[in-house]
């Protein structure tokens, strides 16, 4: 691998809630230490449509995945089977949803919950949680203090050249708060802290840091469709590849090259848009 790199997820959070929520994302913007793009998902905006893309680089209208209740083992290359060929070792810490696109369908609980499987095509070692029973009463979502502190676990175990991790923490809580009220403010601001001591600490063990989100929600925490407040969102990064001015609008699709570029693996003829690091 030429470098090592950590993709941070946190499901649906509009581009507006950065720049005003996100302190320490931001303090490292203006300090120099980060750049900060504007990115927009593919349509639907839907949280499963937009994981299968987010890995294979190409829309929904081409790997299938038309929304939540329709998750199955996707068929095009992404990135952990591209790492995977290049000899690299690949981790995820997130939703269930990741292991039945990357790994195996139907996600089998007690099977899938957690496996280190060295010789996988695909997630070598992963971390995975249902949200089974998840409703707007109870968000059914771990502590992201957890998320982080596993993901730096299996970093530090399994010499990981690359790691994904996705939270619903902001997802949910929009669902169930939407977002002009206390409750989101605050759930941001957490997140936000509880992410900010990890991201050196990565940087210190040699990895780029990409955090973004895979959609964003309106004001009445809905998503899926052709909105700004929907599909919008920002993406920070962490290393050292040159990219674009920061007003250049990015596409959801070129994330999966882009990560392939910075780790020096060779791009599959599926993945046609621009990666936009060098």
């Amino acid at each position: 691998m030429q470098n090592k790199l950590l993709l941070i997820i946190l499901d649906g959070v509009p581009w507006r809630n950065c720049g005003r929520l996100f302190g320490n994302l931001e303090g490292w913007v203006d300090s120099g230490a980060a750049r900060k793009w504007r990115m927009t998902s593919v349509l639907p905006s839907t949280s499963a449509s937009c994981y299968a893309s987010i890995h294979t680089g190409v829309t929904p209208q081409v790997h299938g995945c038309t929304g939540n209740s329709n998750v199955f083992r996707l068929r095009q290359p992404d990135v952990f089977s591209e790492v995977r060929k290049a000899g690299g070792v690949t981790g995820a810490v997130a939703h269930s949803f990741w292991s039945e696109f990357f790994n195996r369908h139907p996600f089998d609980h007690v099977r899938d919950v957690e496996y280190d499987e060295p010789d996988s095509t695909s997630i070598n070692h992963g971390r995975f949680h249902s949200m089974a029973g998840y409703g707007h009463a109870n968000q059914m979502t771990p502590s992201d203090k957890d998320l982080f502190a596993s993901l730096t676990n299996l970093c530090q175990r399994f010499e990981l050249s690359y790691g994904m991790l996705h939270t619903c923490t902001l997802d949910s809580m929009g669902h169930r708060f939407h977002h002009d009220c206390p409750e989101m403010d605050h759930a941001c601001f957490v997140m936000d802290e509880m992410l900010a001591p990890f991201i050196p600490r990565w940087r210190a063990e040699g990895y780029e840091v990409i955090v973004t989100a895979d959609h964003g929600q309106d004001a009445r925490g809905h998503h899926g469709g052709r909105d700004a407040l929907q599909q919008d969102f920002a993406l920070y990064y962490f290393g050292e590849g040159a990219g674009p001015s920061e007003d250049t609008a990015l596409r959801q699709v070129q994330l999966a090259p882009t990560i392939l570029r910075r780790l020096g693996v060779d791009i599959p003829a599926t993945m046609t848009a621009a990666p936009f690091l060098s």
